[in-house]
């Protein structure tokens, strides 16, 4: 019997922490690019003010008139606001500073934390036949965090493979319990990734087990390596798939999207 928290459409996960530096926008580019290669249709939505997706993906500061800045507080059309990347069946809604300030703006509007779920649901998006939808979301847990979780139908968490890397995941996990009672009733965790996994260091090892031991299965099977190439590929505004395609980094998010197409076939059987 199929899921019935199964959404028609395309899965919008948000891949969120409210620590920084731990690889979402990484995971982010990476794994929508392997997915793209895989001939799903990926749109990634950067909701981070730094804008660190959309410079990723080689979109042009001078590029972005359109923003998620618009998408949530001018009503504007998603047909403004996508754009294509180098990699073919990826596309991108870019974010800049101005974003920055939607947290203030959007305190008065009685629709605040839904306004991101009702730009993902025009009709317009059905003529881009999207299979995943990818957020980028900002390192802290404010209003536009809320946002993705209320549009999206799963959070995916990157951890950092470091000490203290399960701190702060309690804070994360309440605010999705919270947001799951008050607005998106089907939120699910789709998972933690263990990002900048070092297999020489015994301190990775030891978080991976702590990892595994807390949260069992929501743990995906694939760890993301330390890896110079996943470094050096933004600065290229390319993914590590087209700017190394042989790398371990990029082995690694093919790694992960297959196991994540793998684990939403299960869930929708």
């Amino acid at each position: 019997m199929s899921d019935p928290s199964r959404p028609r459409g395309p899965r919008i996960i948000a891949v969120a922490n409210q620590k920084g530096g731990v690889g979402k926008t990484t995971t982010t580019i990476n794994l929508g690019a392997a997915l793209a290669e895989r001939g799903q249709k990926v749109m990634i939505v950067d909701l981070d003010p730094q804008g660190n997706a959309s410079t990723g993906l080689g979109i042009d500061v001078d590029d972005r008139e359109f923003t998620t800045y618009e998408l949530l507080l001018e009503d504007i059309d998603l047909g403004q606001v996508i754009q294509p990347t180098r990699s073919e069946n990826l596309t991108i809604i870019p974010a800049t500073v101005d974003l920055s300030s939607a947290d203030i703006e959007l305190i008065s509007n009685e629709k605040r934390s839904f306004l991101l779920h009702d730009a993902l649901r025009q009709t317009a998006m059905d003529r881009y036949d999207l299979d995943y939808v990818l957020i980028d979301c900002p390192p802290s847990l404010n209003l536009l965090t809320v946002n993705a979780m209320v549009a999206a139908h799963s959070v995916l968490v990157p951890l950092q493979s470091e000490f203290f890397a399960l701190e702060g995941l309690s804070q994360l996990m309440l605010t999705i319990r919270e947001v799951r009672q008050s607005a998106n009733p089907n939120l699910r965790i789709e998972g933690v990734v263990l990002t900048m996994f070092d297999a020489r260091n015994n301190l990775s090892g030891q978080v991976e087990k702590d990892a595994r031991d807390n949260l069992g299965d929501l743990v995906f099977k694939t760890l993301i390596p330390r890896n110079v190439r996943l470094s050096e590929a933004p600065s290229y505004s390319m993914s590590v798939l087209d700017y190394d395609p042989q790398s371990r980094g990029a082995e690694a998010y093919r790694a992960l999207a297959t196991e994540l197409m793998k684990n939403q076939a299960l869930v929708a059987a």
